[in-house]
């Protein structure tokens, strides 16, 4: 897959897909669903004709664009003649921003500071009625969820970055193996398989906790199988183009299974054998950094940064803070301070947790070029 324009920044806004959608020839493709609380209006395209139906969603928050920029790739391999098979078996409906506000904005809520995946019963915005309309008029035989997530997770216990994962979500409070929780699972299930080729072991599994309010729940518990898609980190890749690549891979993989009926062959044990999300990780872990108790310096470690996303003009920028609690916390990257001139003669204050100077440091170090 190559690099496309979408990869250029985390930010997505409206404009730059439709600009995208447009260079491509497939805005013609797109039907308007409704409007935003902005007055945004919130398309979907539609391919294939086949009897099993499939419905994705991305961007229900903001902020989380790599899914969609996956979803679109999806939508143009979908076209070609070699996913021929996929689009007789099936037929896709996909929402590339449910969230166009948030999308413009690079915030999780929408216009209204509102949590479009804590609105699935109270219904409360447009764009979740929006969602909930096309759900009863399509009646999907699976949804696909997607969404992305920050950079402190790993795959289970260990310091791997989960650079995908997913979720079968519950039905009930029980988390009863409902049919359609199963099938949720053995799609999961087929799609760690492969990824494990690809990246070993950074795929993580979410915590399957009950919550009616959240769409992929509601959904679960009306029968229908759904998958959520969490597009993670992979090392160095902050602007996830790598990561796209395995989401890309991850929808094929789930869709050819459905198209050619194939999801029985799976255990759902597979699917717990997946390690659950943990959250300890961070982007830099800064070691033997000068601590100055009562004016002698001394080393000290350690000391983790973790980037904060800022929108600033078109982009986003990358801005170091630090993390007050270390305990049990690992760094992604580990700098030892006295190997840089621009962080060696840092003095670290545990009184205040701070370091003079410390994000104008930061920049000046090639680590920090990445992102």
């Amino acid at each position: 897959m190559k690099k496309s324009k979408l990869d250029q920044s985390r930010l997505l806004s409206p404009a730059t897909l439709n600009n995208f959608l447009k260079e491509n020839a497939l805005f013609d493709s797109l039907s308007i669903l409704g409007n935003s609380v902005e007055h945004r209006p919130i398309y979907s395209y539609t391919v294939g004709k086949g009897p099993k139906k499939i419905l994705m969603w991305s961007q229900m928050h903001g902020n989380e664009s790599t899914t969609t920029k996956a979803l679109v790739e999806f939508w143009l391999y979908l076209n070609t003649p070699e996913a021929k098979q996929m689009r007789d078996a099936c037929t896709f409906q996909m929402i590339p921003q449910l969230n166009p506000d948030g999308s413009d904005a690079y915030t999780r809520v929408n216009a209204n500071t509102v949590d479009l995946n804590r609105d699935a019963i109270d219904l409360s915005q447009p764009e979740s009625r929006i969602l909930r309309e096309l759900y009863q008029q399509f009646k999907p035989d699976y949804c696909f969820n997607l969404h992305g997530q920050r950079t402190i997770f790993a795959a289970g216990n260990s310091q791997i970055p989960a650079t995908v994962s997913f979720l079968a979500p519950a039905a009930d409070q029980d988390r009863t193996i409902t049919p359609a929780r199963e099938k949720a699972m053995k799609l999961i299930a087929l799609a760690n398989a492969m990824l494990q080729e690809r990246i070993p072991g950074a795929v993580g599994r979410y915590d399957d906790g009950f919550n009616i309010n959240c769409v992929g729940d509601y959904f679960t518990a009306k029968n229908t199988p759904t998958i959520l898609f969490e597009a993670g980190h992979y090392p160095l890749d902050y602007k996830r183009v790598e990561t796209k690549k395995h989401i890309f891979n991850s929808l094929v993989t789930m869709s050819q299974a459905i198209a050619s009926d194939s999801i029985e062959r799976v255990e759902t044990a597979a699917y717990f054998e997946i390690p659950e999300n943990k959250n300890h990780l961070r982007d830099i872990e800064l070691y033997n950094l000068k601590k100055a108790p009562n004016g002698k310096p001394v080393l000290e470690n350690n000391l983790l940064i973790q980037f904060k996303e800022v929108k600033k003009g078109n982009d986003i920028d990358f801005v170091p803070e630090i993390v007050a609690e270390s305990e049990g916390l690992h760094g992604m990257q580990r700098i030892n301070a006295q190997e840089h001139a621009a962080l060696m003669n840092l003095c670290f204050d545990a009184e205040t947790s701070k370091i003079e100077n410390l994000t104008k440091s930061i920049s000046l170090l090639s680590f920090h070029q990445f992102v």
